[in-house]
């Protein structure tokens, strides 16, 4: 059975994308030249190809919102979680396309165009359009509600913002909404690529799913149960985290002979 497509507020993911785009806009015009040539955990990306990649996650819906949508049936955040994977190699020539574009002067030069993106985004939030009810917003793998589309754009900005952060050596200001509303889109996800009843997964104070294939609980205490921090969780669920490093750290809690979740890891390419 298809998992069903929770619903989230547009207007708080509207101040909840507002307020982490604000968050990532500072820690951009804080980076020194020796920062932005820093590795990160993403393969051969450094900070520049990582902040170029940002950059074109805030600009999308500005550059996008008023083109012709794509003749095909609109999909939800869960089609996107399945197929982003697929646009993995996509997504790193664009980031490295940038890198050496628009994004590779000085650091007060990066900053200023990540400004510029980001401004166009906030304009956006803030104006007709995204409040409007059945807008579609062409991306690569089909035409996707608006309002939905700016719940993925939440995920890419707080999974990157920790990609950053991590980089740094440093915490992210997150705006606990976005962190919120990853947490949930990625835990549905989980459920959708792995569905069954047989293990309740715990991410308190954001979501509680059901999934793996086995006996459905239905009272009393799971016999299979998964608990962990939001910002783990999405760790583990975009690849950023192994499951036996998440556990012998106790940043997760695993009951069952069912709870060993590392086989359907991760769900986000």
């Amino acid at each position: 059975m298809p998992t069903k497509t929770r619903t989230y507020d547009p207007a708080k993911v509207r101040a909840a994308l507002a307020g982490q785009t604000e968050a990532l806009r500072g820690a951009v015009r804080g980076l020194t030249a020796a920062q932005l040539d820093l590795p990160t955990r993403l393969g051969d990306w450094r900070v520049r190809e990582l902040v170029s990649h940002l950059g074109m996650v805030v600009s999308w819906v500005p550059a996008h919102l008023d083109e012709p949508l794509p003749d095909a049936a609109a999909i939800t955040p869960l089609d996107w979680a399945r197929k982003t994977r697929t646009a993995a190699a996509t997504i790193n020539d664009i980031a490295e396309e940038l890198a050496a574009g628009p994004f590779a002067g000085t650091p007060a030069e990066v900053a200023a165009e990540f400004d510029r993106r980001c401004d166009e985004l906030l304009a956006v939030l803030a104006g007709p359009a995204a409040a409007e009810t059945g807008r579609l917003i062409g991306m690569r793998f089909g035409p996707m509600p608006l309002a939905d589309f700016l719940v993925t754009r939440l995920v890419e900005t707080v999974v990157h913002a920790d990609d950053l952060a991590d980089a740094l050596g440093t915490a992210f200001p997150h705006d606990r909404q976005a962190v919120a509303a990853a947490t949930r889109l990625l835990a549905d996800a989980f459920a959708d690529q792995v569905p069954g009843g047989a293990v309740e997964l715990r991410i308190p104070p954001y979501a509680v799913v059901q999934a793996v294939e086995g006996p459905r609980h239905t009272r009393g205490t799971p016999p299979n149960v998964v608990e962990t921090d939001p910002l783990t969780w999405i760790r583990l669920a975009t690849g950023r985290r192994a499951w036996p490093d998440a556990v012998e750290a106790a940043e997760v809690h695993a009951g069952g002979e069912r709870s060993d979740l590392r086989g359907w890891l991760p769900v986000l390419g």
